[in-house]
C-alpha cells in the first residue's frame, strides 16, 4: 500500500515537472516574442523621428519662403501708397 502512495506521488511529481518544464519553454517563446516586438518599435520610432525632422526642417523652410513673400508684398504695397499719395 505505501509503495502505491509512493508511486502515485512520484508520478505527480513528474508531471508538475513537467508542467513547470513547458510553462518554462512558453515564458522563453513569448520573452523572444516580446523583444522582437520592442526591435521592431525601436525601429519604427527611428524612421518616425527621421520624418519628424524632415518634415520640420520641410515647415521651416516653408515658412521662410512665406515670410520671404509676405516682406516684399508689405512692400509693395508701401510703395504702392508713396505712389498714390503723389
Amino acid at each position: 500500500m505505501l509503495l502505491y502512495v509512493l508511486i502515485c506521488l512520484s508520478l505527480s511529481l513528474v508531471g508538475v515537472a513537467g508542467l513547470q518544464f513547458f510553462y518554462l519553454i512558453y515564458l522563453e517563446r513569448v520573452d523572444r516574442e516580446r523583444h522582437k516586438r520592442i526591435h521592431e518599435l525601436e525601429h519604427h520610432c527611428q524612421y518616425l523621428s527621421k520624418r519628424l525632422k524632415e518634415s520640420e526642417a520641410q515647415i521651416s523652410e516653408q515658412s521662410e519662403m512665406i515670410e520671404a513673400f509676405y516682406e516684399d508684398f508689405e512692400e509693395e504695397e508701401i510703395w504702392a501708397d508713396v505712389i498714390d499719395e503723389r
